[in-house]
């Protein structure tokens, strides 16, 4: 039951000593203060504080930066082991394939946790300090940071899945991006394509918001912007936000990771080192 925790540790250890936990952890720290002062501007117009119009930009910022972390750490935990020749010495140990991957998806996402937690934590801070945080925009600060965290489990297991399903390393790069691609990206850029050329009919008011939430990426954007008014307010998108019920985005963002990681155990199960 415990051995995939020491592949946990064991990838801590090489996440601390390759620096990628330091470097995930400046770049939101960088990113996060950025935004938190940088939007700060229009709050008194708006009405909300400091903290609010920083939740809602950092929310835009997790939809293009936790997908592409997660897939930057993943993507060769499989296909790199193979072509530097440890998968066969890793699968001589006494643990299944499925708790070597539990153990590595366990050890990415503390390192991803610990860079949300430390990055949106020090803007929530930051806004404190500054007498610009309320108590819904410290929950909404919450909220962003529990869903980063979701967010970033899902492209984990997709990353796992490329790395299962690659012939090498390069390979399973190239996957990743097109996977950052496809959901961040091109996904968006579909549907209002649909959405523009459908003008106001079925599609737009019954087939669009199931669409959105189907992505995982927009599914993080709506569950964060319907649970808070000024959130809300700030994106312009309360209207999108609040078309479907409550529990669907949840449900969405909830389910991603289980399913996509289980279909990454079941390549996994399908190499040959």
């Amino acid at each position: 039951m415990t051995r995939f925790l020491a592949i946990t540790r064991a990838e801590i250890l090489i996440l601390r000593r390759n620096f990628w936990l330091f470097t995930a952890t400046l770049i939101m720290v960088l990113f996060a203060l950025a935004l938190t002062f940088a939007g700060s501007a229009p709050t008194g117009s708006l009405g909300v504080d400091m903290l609010t119009v920083s939740v809602a930009s950092m929310t835009t910022l997790s939809v293009y930066l936790a997908p592409l972390l997660a897939l930057m750490i993943s993507f060769d935990a499989i296909a790199g082991e193979a072509d530097r020749g440890s998968l066969a010495l890793l699968l001589t140990y006494p643990a299944g394939r499925g708790e070597i991957l539990l153990g590595k998806f366990c050890a990415h996402l503390f390192a991803l946790s610990i860079a949300m937690i430390v990055g949106f934590g020090s803007a929530g801070a930051v806004a404190a300090f500054l007498g610009g945080a309320g108590s819904e925009s410290l929950l909404a600060l919450l909220r962003l940071i529990l869903t980063s965290i979701l967010l970033g489990a899902v492209f984990l297991s997709l990353g796992y899945l490329v790395s299962a399903l690659a012939n090498g390393a390069t390979a399973a790069a190239g996957m990743a991006a097109g996977i950052w691609l496809v959901f961040v990206v091109l996904f968006d850029l579909g549907l209002l394509g649909a959405v523009v050329m459908d003008q106001g009919g079925t599609f737009t008011k019954s087939v669009f918001p199931w669409l959105l939430v189907a992505n995982p990426a927009d599914a993080f954007r709506v569950w964060n912007i319907a649970a808070s008014d000024g959130v809300a307010m700030t994106t312009g998108m309360a209207g999108a936000a609040r078309t479907l019920p409550f529990w669907v985005a949840p449900a969405s963002l909830l389910v991603w990771p289980i399913l996509s990681f289980a279909t990454a155990h079941f390549a996994f199960r399908k190499v040959e080192p």
